[in-house]
């Protein structure tokens, strides 16, 4: 069995995919699975990394680029349709699974018109342009919200969670008394975030006046490791500070409290290891699904979200000291996140694709009867 998968620009878009794939392996180690993707995104190294095939593809972004990005984007979907029904041949694919971004659209519909199973995975609050474009193509739609769900043809939809990778399943939650000192972990999405980095450069006299035992881990992102490292350096903190971060379950274990943006797939780790979270959603994320993430974790009473307008080294200082210097008060976060965990996504997004493959290999072997 070969299975296709359109997911790259970020580890949002990566990692849920990674986990699927490792699903699909798990059930039977001989199936052969194919990421497709860009070489604009993540793909390469992180896909390098875990150990998957990428085939590359001339898809481009059409959304908020402005009018000539929009142009180019458009300009580059024959090229790409034409990739992509080729790889679905030479392949002899037999399922092809759409995580949005815009390697997605031209696969979906290149299976749509070659006669493959395909499903979409929409793993935000709100769904992105690409997932509602191509819906209709679709012949399953998972969701990892419910919120999600009016955008697609009901139908179609299974609200299932987020796929996560088998590392986090493997977490143990720790003991209730935990030690101290406290460690932070700062991380803004796959590529790293310029203004949180900025925020906690400013803040850090603040924060270990408040509290001067706090171990930190920092992942800055490639383009701003190293002025954040020289940041730490010249204020005598001895924190990791990195520019990516491959290993997140481990890092993500040692946490207690987590600063971070408030993408589909950060929320989703965060809730599986019952972390608590200071969220600063991604203000130029479309449709702002980032804010609407962020919320449903906050008044769920795991999270204190922080809008980037309101994000200064002082407000960020406070939020960290506030949340740290309350122990029943990480305890509580800690518990309302675990309670928002769903570790089944993977298998029931595996169970169904089964299903669909099968039954669609049904109809084909009868029709083929039918006409002996």
């Amino acid at each position: 069995m070969t299975i296709v998968i359109a997911a790259g620009g970020t580890g949002g878009h990566l990692y849920p995919a990674v986990a699927l794939a490792r699903e699909f392996l798990r059930h039977d180690p001989a199936t052969q699975v194919l990421f497709v993707g860009t070489a604009r995104g993540l793909e390469s190294n992180v896909l390098g990394h875990e150990g998957f095939d990428l085939a590359l593809i001339a898809a481009q972004p059409v959304m908020g680029k402005g009018l000539w990005g929009a142009v180019t984007g458009l300009c580059a979907l024959p090229v790409s349709l034409w990739q992509c029904l080729k790889i679905l041949r030479t392949k002899r694919a037999d399922l092809v699974i759409g995580l949005g971004g815009y390697t997605s659209p031209m696969m979906l519909l290149a299976a749509a018109l070659s006669g493959v199973p395909r499903v979409i995975l929409e793993p935000n609050a709100y769904p992105g342009m690409a997932n509602k474009v191509v819906g209709p193509f679709a012949q399953r739609v998972f969701l990892g919200f419910e919120s999600a769900a009016d955008s697609f043809t009901r139908s179609k939809v299974r609200v299932v969670g987020i796929p996560i990778r088998k590392a986090f399943l493997d977490f143990v939650q720790q003991s209730q008394e935990k030690r101290k000192p406290f460690h932070l972990l700062i991380f803004g999405g796959s590529q790293g975030a310029k203004a949180i980095n900025t925020a906690v450069v400013e803040g850090l006299p603040e924060l270990m006046a408040q509290l001067p035992q706090l171990t930190i881990t920092h992942q800055t992102g490639e383009s701003d490791h190293a002025r954040v490292a020289e940041a730490y350096r010249r204020a005598g903190i001895a924190a990791e500070v990195t520019p990516f971060l491959y290993d997140m379950p481990a890092v993500l274990r040692q946490a207690d409290l987590v600063v971070a943006r408030a993408g589909a797939m950060t929320v989703a780790e965060l809730t599986t290891c019952g972390k608590p979270a200071i969220l600063i959603p991604l203000p130029s994320a479309i449709y702002d699904h980032q804010m609407k993430n962020a919320k449903v974790m906050e008044a769920a009473g795991a999270a204190v979200v922080l809008p980037q307008s309101a994000l200064t080294g002082s407000t960020l200082a406070r939020a960290v000291a506030s949340i740290l210097g309350d122990s029943e008060r990480v305890r509580g976060m800690g518990a309302a996140s675990l309670a928002m965990r769903r570790t089944d996504a993977a298998e029931v997004i595996v169970r169904e694709c089964y299903a669909l493959m099968e039954g669609h290999h049904d109809v084909n072997r009868s029709g083929g009867e039918a006409g002996v």
